[in-house]
């Protein structure tokens, strides 16, 4: 086991991880409360979540953040969860297990009515997305840099569970291009895949068919582990500001 060596390091390194448990990336132990249930863990392929069916969702609330506020809203014909955040960070998420030869494409719908002023996902001040979709997967930790173990082991003796392997998030950016990767300045264990950028698709229903595969090892550089957890989230805690999107339903293929 890592153990820091000096009092003023263990702080610095306790520093650090909380400034990690704010993550989304981090913060799949704790339910928000204890009458939210684990899910059932879900095996088999195809899989849709449906906006309609809160129940299915699991509220995830983030250390010292407010809550988002996620509700039923439908669109016309459409079904939909409305995300509404004010200075708030926190998500919905399912427990799942995906054997890595199992992952296929994964789709989804979402609409934004407004970027978040002044965000920027690349720095961490200011590190906030109208909308995410969050995948989380086990892996090899021996590949983990000394200061990822040291964090995960942090975590496990502050949460009962340790740092995910890799967390892959699929975020609308303001100005950053389509398409890039972005590393979390925290830990390279969380990066941001850019499927939308800029202002000129905001007020439309967007679909995207996503080859989770191909992204993660676009993202990490190489094959994902099982597919352990997939979130939505919309946060605007950094910044302090508000906004609001919608989530359509969620396929796994």
């Amino acid at each position: 086991m890592i153990k820091p060596s000096t009092p003023r390091l263990r702080l610095a390194l306790y520093a650090s991880l909380c400034s990690s448990l704010l993550l989304p990336g981090c913060a799949f132990w704790k339910a928000e409360a204890p009458q939210d249930k684990p899910p059932q863990v879900l095996r088999q392929l195809p899989l849709q979540f449906s906006a309609q069916d809160k129940s299915q969702w699991q509220v995830m609330r983030l250390p010292g953040k407010l809550l988002t506020a996620y509700r039923v809203a439908p669109q016309g014909t459409r079904d939909a969860l409305l995300a509404e955040a004010d200075s708030s960070a926190s998500m919905l998420r399912q427990a799942l297990h995906i054997p890595p030869e199992q992952l296929g494409k994964l789709q989804f719908d979402w609409r934004v009515d407004q970027l978040i002023t002044g965000a920027d996902m690349r720095q961490r001040e200011t590190e906030d997305s109208p909308v995410r979709l969050i995948l989380v997967f086990e892996g090899d930790r021996q590949h983990f840099l000394a200061q990822n173990n040291l964090l995960s082991e942090l975590t496990l003796s502050l949460t009962g569970e340790p740092l995910p392997y890799a967390t892959l998030m699929y975020v609308w950016c303001n100005d950053c291009p389509a398409g890039s990767v972005i590393v979390n300045p925290r830990t390279d264990r969380i990066r941001k895949l850019a499927v939308e950028s800029g202002a000129g698709r905001v007020g439309q229903w967007l679909s995207y068919r996503r080859d989770i595969r191909a992204d993660f090892e676009k993202a990490f550089g190489e094959p994902p582990g099982a597919l352990l957890g997939l979130a939505i989230m919309t946060d605007t805690d950094n910044t302090r500001s508000t906004t609001r999107a919608w989530y359509g339903a969620i396929r796994l293929q």
